[in-house]
Parts: C-alpha cells; structure tokens; sequence
C-alpha cells in the first residue's frame, strides 16, 4: 500500500468495508478503489530502494484509480466513458480479478468472462483451438464442457481453417472474433467488455452487438466504449472517468454528453462555455400559438398518421463550446411557406432554420445537427461543411446569419425526440467548436404506423401480385 495513504483514509475505507457486506441484489460491489504504480527514472533506483531498506526513497507515486465506489445491481448494464489514459482498463483489471487494487475493496458475485486487451488470455504459440480449451478452463468450465461447446464456438468465430493456426497469425479482427466467441459461450454471470468491437468487421459487429442486447434480458455488462451510441444504445447508465477519479455519474445519454464535451475540452484547451441546468430549474415544454399546422390538411387521414408535436426552442439548453459565435434560435419551418411550425406531420417536407450570432470574426463556419431519440441515439444528422467547402463563408464579428436544411421527416415511432445543433469553424476534420446545444428543441410523436424500427420511410407504392 502507498506511503501517501494517510492512517485515516485507510481506517475510513477500512470502516466502510465493515458497513458495506454484499448484498445479494449487486452483482458487482466495490468501495473506496485505489491504484498506485511507483516509478523509477532509472531501473537501478529500484534495486537501491530495496537495498536501502526504506531509509531512501527513489520512486514517484503515479494514481492510476483514486477513492473508485460503485454498485451495479445484477441484470443492470453500465457504461465507463473516458478519454485515454482517465482509467478505464485499470478498474476493468481489477473488476476482473487480473490486477490488485492498492486500497479498497471489490466483491463480485457470479462467473465474470471479460474482453480486455486485444489477445489477452491467449498463448501466441498455441493454436485456435488449444487457446478454447486453455480460456475455457481459465473461466470456469470443465473440458469436457469446453469440448461439448467447442462446435458453436468455431462457428461463432467464422474463422474456419485458422482455428488449428497459432494465434500469432492472426488478424486483430480474428483475435476479437475468438475471444468474444469464447466468453459467449462460457455461461458467464457478468460479461465485461473493453473496447473489443472497435475491431473486426461490421458483419461480426452486428452479430456481437445481438449477443449483447440477448444478453442484457439474462446478465450484468459493463460496457467501455469510446462509441457513445454504443453506449447509449447498450446501457442503462453510465459513469465517467478522468484522472483516475470518477467525476459523474448518471444516464447513459446525460453522461455521453458529458464526454462529449470533455472531449472538445481537451481539443481546445481555451476556456469553454458551458452550461448546465438543473432538472427543476428546465423550463416547461410550451408549443407555439398562432402558427400553422399540418394536420389541417390531413383532417381525414387515418389514426395511424404520424402527428408530431414541435416544442419551443429551449434558450437554457445545456451547452458548450468556445463562445466565438452562439446559437440563438432553433425551429422547424414549414418548407414551402417558411411558416414556424408546431405540429408536423411524418413524411413530409419541412425546413430545419438554426439562427446564429458571431462574437468575433468567424472564417468557414460549419453549422450542422443532429436527431436524437430519447435514449440519446442519432437518427440522422448532417452539416453544412460540404456545401461551403469549396467556396469558405466569413461573418465580421456581431453579426447575424441563419443555416436552413430541408428535408423530408421521416415517419417516427411514438415517442420523445430532440434536435442537437452545433456551430463550429474549420474543416471535417479538425474544426473549433463554438457552440454546441444539446437538445435545443424537443418534439414528440403521438400516433405512428412504424411497426418496427427507429423511423420509417415513406413508400411510394407497396404492392403484392401473383408472378408467372
């Protein structure tokens, strides 16, 4: 344990692992974690501390973790975002049993199967199917029950003849395909994965992304990620981790918006504005009065019209960004007549208008947006960049200027959605961004024909007849 611990942090966690016992509703129960390396400029000063006999001190402490508790109830599954180096794989490691925490206490109840670095766990000199056998047994089974699985691990990997080939020969895209067919298939309690659908095709990825949700109805996951629709898509909440430290914790969308923000952060290392407001303090969801609607001309439609209700554009929306220009105004506008609009009517043409102010001088300024559905999933998006590439707009600074996009709404399934909007300057690729509002205008879906799926299309004709 690190010298830098004081007596009463120690008897503290100490304390609350007396107060803390297992209860049998946590799958995973871990309080006040801690991990502390040493470093040495040199591999000679670690010999001369020893040698010392700790009356000289050569080493510098490094907290990977710091003062880590969490509770995930069984069944649950939670997201870890943070950027490189914040601690993920650490607490991962020590979740999993594989690495030692310096203070503090985990407690696990149920077989864990876990996807840490890519190949970990797998001899390179060993074939595919020697390495089955080896993890099998790693996680708990027999081999006779490795070898009762051995055919439907083969045929989830899809790897066919490099399954009797060393694993040194392998892809990375076939190292994850083995490794996730293998933790499949071991009957685990709790399925840790880190990063590991990054790699391999979209093929496989489709397939393991329909293992997970199976999964979710019968286990606990923790899910790391740095895809937040993944991991919105995926979990029920989420914590985020930088510097070792965990700084919040909550929804999976609320916390990927979190990490959506320090990402930007930590790419413009200026100030950012950001803006956050409390649940009680949100306005309330107002429609618009006096303004046209839709559904007037659909009066004798069918009740299974998609009738969308359009919010007003919320002004405390939490927000961040540089600040060089702000977003003013969000609205949806009818797309022939521009009239504002507070109910839509699904498969129609409508004209997005997101209205913008400078504070200073603004050179190739890039406006864009994106629909969200409850969860926090992108439906669609898009941007202004290509449009302008070629020909690069410049606002003086206290100006005002307005991006407008039309489009044909697509027909959604009953439910709460909201448009994203951002303002930036630059390129694609490596841009400032100034402002951006998440969940700047709410809308909701009262009647639907979606049957299946995140949006409907509409379709021009829907026919069936017999064929010769």
């Amino acid at each position: 344990m690190s010298s830098s611990a004081s007596t009463a942090e120690i008897a503290a966690i100490e304390d609350s692992h007396t107060e803390n016992r297992m209860d049998p509703e946590w799958a995973v129960s871990a309080v006040g974690l801690g991990k502390c390396y040493r470093l040495y400029d040199n591999p000679k000063d670690k010999l001369k501390e020893v040698l010392s006999f700790g009356r000289r001190t050569y080493h510098r402490e490094f907290w990977a973790l710091r003062d880590i508790s969490m509770q995930i109830r069984k069944g649950e599954t939670l997201g870890i975002v943070g950027r490189n180096g914040s601690g993920k794989s650490t607490l991962l490691q020590i979740l999993c049993g594989t690495l030692a925490p310096s203070l503090g206490e985990v407690q696990i109840s149920g077989r864990v199967a876990a996807l840490l670095e890519l190949g970990a766990g797998f001899n390179p000199e060993f074939t595919g199917r020697e390495n089955v056998f080896m993890n099998g047994t790693i996680l708990g089974l027999s081999r006779e029950e490795v070898a009762e699985r051995y055919e439907a691990i083969s045929a989830f990997a899809d790897i066919g003849q490099f399954m009797d080939q060393p694993v040194k020969t392998y892809s990375n895209g076939m190292y994850v395909r083995l490794a996730f067919a293998i933790a499949a298939h071991v009957d685990a309690d709790i399925l840790v994965i880190d990063e590991a659908l990054a790699v391999g095709d979209a093929f496989f990825g489709q397939k393991c992304m329909r293992y997970l949700r199976a999964f979710r109805e019968r286990g606990t996951l923790i899910f790391v990620s740095h895809d937040t629709g993944a991991v919105v898509n995926l979990c029920d909440r989420a914590i985020l981790l930088e510097a070792g430290r965990m700084k919040a914790e909550g929804s999976a969308k609320d916390i990927c918006d979190l990490y959506l923000e320090s990402v930007y952060a930590e790419m413009q290392p200026v100030a950012c504005l950001t803006t956050r407001v409390a649940e009680s303090q949100k306005p309330e969801q107002k429609t618009f009065s006096g303004m046209g609607d839709q559904r007037l001309k659909y009066i004798n439609a069918s009740s299974c019209r998609n009738d969308i209700e359009v919010f007003s554009f919320n002004e405390n929306a939490p927000s961040f960004g540089r600040g060089g220009a702000t977003i003013v105004h969000v609205s949806l506008l009818d797309a022939e007549t521009e009239m504002p609009l507070n109910w839509i009517v699904g498969g129609e043409r409508v004209r997005l208008l997101i209205r913008c102010r400078t504070h200073a001088p603004l050179r190739s300024p890039i406006v864009g947006f994106s629909v969200r559905d409850r969860l926090g999933q992108v439906l669609f998006s898009d941007n202004s960049y290509l449009t302008y590439r070629e020909n690069p707009l410049f606002f003086d600074a206290e100006v005002q200027f307005a991006a407008e996009f039309t489009f044909r709404m697509p027909i959604l399934p009953v439910g709460d959605y909201s448009i994203t909007a951002a303002l930036a300057e630059g390129s694609q690729t490596d841009h400032v961004q100034h402002h951006w509002v998440h969940d700047a205008l709410f809308f909701k879906s009262h009647t639907s024909s979606v049957c299946t799926g995140l949006v409907g299309i509409p379709m021009e004709t829907i026919s069936i007849e017999q064929v010769a």
